[in-house]
């Protein structure tokens, strides 16, 4: 009896058939209208100084924990970061919790504002904008949501102003400068910053966005797009990834003068860590914060990498200090999925716990 012959199916043909139907559907998905807002969630402008704005975001209870979070991103990207994606949104999970959330937007530095210096950024408009927040909630002190310089930024506030804050939360924001665990550190260390800032005045922001992306350019700048080809044909993940590209390269300058400080006494000479650094004359201890602490950060962070940020709670003066680390980068602390199931209900409950509700203390976690 004679073999019945078989039909090998070329496995290169299947693969360029199945890339044709792919690329069938995703021109129909790129077509169709995409929703690619960012900062979706409700909210209204309460403070303008210069070019900073304080956004307040609409609350969905009626009954809100106090005292209120302000939220410190950092300079060099934009804030909308904590709300990229409706699914996917820090500041819509806290106020769904209940807690009434601010967050500051440093706007877009000109040549004029080159002079800037941290003590503006801190002792001024940082300081306005708790002031601000403090007076319009009848409280005598916040919460401060630092989140990666916005972080570090908040420790200084925290202790120079410690009767100002009730609660520190840092998240993926570097301490310690002084290590050789990331480019971004390397890079920082050997920049002439003096000769950056006395030649631009702003440092631009492409060129600080170019050099993000060359700390890893084969995950930033080619696998990030043929995954962008790979669901071609995936309306939501399309959405996303734009979303995600417009923060990327929504990088505003940044004011020399600030800059040169914050280049200059942080990664190299790492003053913060060292008790050495000063603001406007004062010199700032971190064993001055003892305001209630969580610290957060992540364990495959390739711009704040672990080292830099682990060791806050051991730093501080506070008592009451807790750390978590999850298994994420930097940027899936606010847009993964771990962010939604693990991150935000950790940092949300510890606000809870440390604020009150209706005049009372609120009940921790697992109490009746």
């Amino acid at each position: 009896m004679a073999e019945k012959a078989t039909k090998t199916e070329n496995p290169f043909l299947k693969e360029i058939e199945r890339l044709r139907k792919r690329m069938e559907r995703g021109s129909t998905v790129l077509t169709e209208p995409l929703d690619t807002e960012t900062g979706q969630t409700p909210k209204v402008t309460v403070y303008e100084e210069d070019k900073i704005k304080v956004y307040h975001y609409t609350p969905v209870r009626e009954k809100l924990y106090s005292p209120p979070v302000v939220g410190v991103y950092a300079l060099i990207n934009k804030q909308y970061m904590m709300d990229l994606q409706p699914d996917r949104s820090i500041v819509k999970h806290l106020i769904e919790q209940g807690v009434d959330v601010y967050l500051i937007d440093w706007g877009y530095p000109s040549r004029g504002d080159r002079y800037l210096t941290m003590e503006d950024y801190i002792d001024g408009y940082l300081n306005n904008v708790v002031d601000f927040v403090r007076e319009k909630n009848g409280v005598d002190s916040v919460t401060l949501l630092g989140v990666c310089q916005g972080g570090t930024f908040s420790m200084i506030y925290s202790a120079l102003y410690p009767e100002k804050v009730k609660n520190l939360i840092t998240m993926v924001s570097p301490m310690d400068f002084h290590n050789e665990s990331g480019l971004l550190h390397i890079w920082a260390h050997n920049l002439d910053i003096d000769k950056l800032v006395d030649t631009y005045g702003n440092i631009p922001g492409d060129f600080m966005n170019a050099g993000f992306l060359l700390l890893n350019p084969f995950r930033l700048m080619f696998d990030k797009y043929l995954n962008f080809l790979e669901n071609l044909d995936d309306k939501d993940f399309i959405a996303n990834f734009i979303r995600m590209e417009k923060w990327i390269f929504d990088s505003p300058d940044q004011a020399g003068e600030a800059f040169r400080k914050f280049i200059k006494d942080m990664y190299h000479d790492n003053k913060l860590v060292k008790n050495e650094f000063e603001l406007g004359g004062r010199k700032v201890f971190l064993k001055d914060i003892t305001a209630p602490l969580l610290n957060v950060y992540a364990r495959y962070d390739h711009l704040v990498p672990p080292p830099c940020s682990k060791n806050i709670a051991e730093a501080v003066g506070s008592k009451d200090a807790t750390t978590h680390a999850f298994k994420t980068g930097h940027i899936g602390m606010f847009v993964s999925s771990r962010s939604k199931k693990e991150i935000c209900p950790v940092i949300s409950d510890w606000i809870k716990e440390h604020s009150t509700l209706d005049g009372k203390p609120a009940e921790k976690k697992g109490e009746k």
